[in-house]
């Protein structure tokens, strides 16, 4: 107790900014993290350092005192190895601070490969063909469209039904539309999500791959069910399901078309995402 009222009465206001700009820091890597599998462990590993410190203050032991400022030193080393995807991810997210040179779909080209998408996803929706199309942003995808078949083909209705057609070599993975608004490959592997955001536990790879490739990237995924014939959205780890082709094209129009600027207010981001939530609803009422 008197240590940390002689820290009070030694502040300085440099000592208030610099203790502002640790508890931001912290409070930004907190969202970065957020819907991980890596929030369960270190809120224990949080948990179980500060008991233990709790205890050894109180108790006076010096062997479990030393123990614990020696693991401090290896949860340093420790830290980077287990967070890796989540440190990886982190990375990505601020590599994109440098959008302005990444080269992006022209505008002319948006709303034709949006309208190419909304009929492609009814008809497969219709027919209960499951599909991934992934929309490429800022972030280069080029690590994932090597794992696929080049096509490098334009982008038509007819086209994606054909790839997703159940009977063909290429209906087995992702379709990815490139920043020349062009598809790049088909049957793209996707990286599958290990979150928890997903509305419904009993959605399987195409929704985890969906998920997965919009945490990774900020990338657009749309995707069918094969199962159901529902139609889902997934961007920055989140999905908006139950979708039609009207609400498909006002997503798409939000967060990739023309008006994708205005999609940036937090007032549109609310009604976008209020979509999901209504939709899990539903599959909740549904269910039981």
């Amino acid at each position: 107790m008197e240590q940390l009222v002689w820290a009070i009465n030694n502040l300085k206001p440099l000592d208030i900014v610099d203790i502002l700009i640790v508890a931001l820091v912290f409070y930004g890597a907190s969202f970065l993290f957020r819907g991980t599998q890596a929030v369960p462990l270190l809120r224990g590993t949080l948990i179980l350092f500060v008991g233990l410190s709790l205890i050894t203050s109180i108790l006076n032991l010096d062997a479990l005192r030393w123990l614990l400022t020696n693991i401090l030193t290896v949860m340093a080393v420790a830290i980077p190895v287990i967070f890796q995807p989540e440190l990886r991810q982190a990375l990505a997210r601020l590599g994109r601070g440098g959008v302005i040179l990444n080269r992006q779909t022209p505008e002319s080209l948006r709303a034709a490969i949006i309208d190419a998408i909304c009929q492609a996803a009814e008809r497969l929706s219709e027919r209960r063909h499951g599909a991934l199309i992934v929309l490429q942003r800022t972030t280069s995808l080029k690590e994932y469209v090597r794992t696929g078949i080049p096509l490098d083909s334009e982008v038509n209705a007819e086209l994606m039904l054909t790839i997703f057609w159940p009977k063909t070599e290429l209906h087995d993975g992702a379709a990815v539309i490139n920043n020349n608004g062009r598809i790049s490959a088909a049957s793209v592997v996707l990286p599958l999500s290990a979150s928890r955001n997903l509305p419904n536990k009993k959605m399987g790879t195409r929704h985890r791959a969906a998920l997965g490739i919009s945490e990774v990237s900020d990338a657009i995924c749309i995707v069918v069910s094969e199962e159901t014939g529902k139609i889902a959205v997934t961007n920055g780890g989140r999905m908006v399901s139950r979708l039609d082709a009207d609400r498909l094209r006002t997503i798409l129009n939000a967060f990739y078309g023309p008006d994708r600027r205005q999609a940036v207010a937090p007032w549109d981001r609310v009604r976008v995402w209020s979509q999901s939530l209504v939709g899990r609803w539903l599959d909740w009422r549904k269910s039981t």
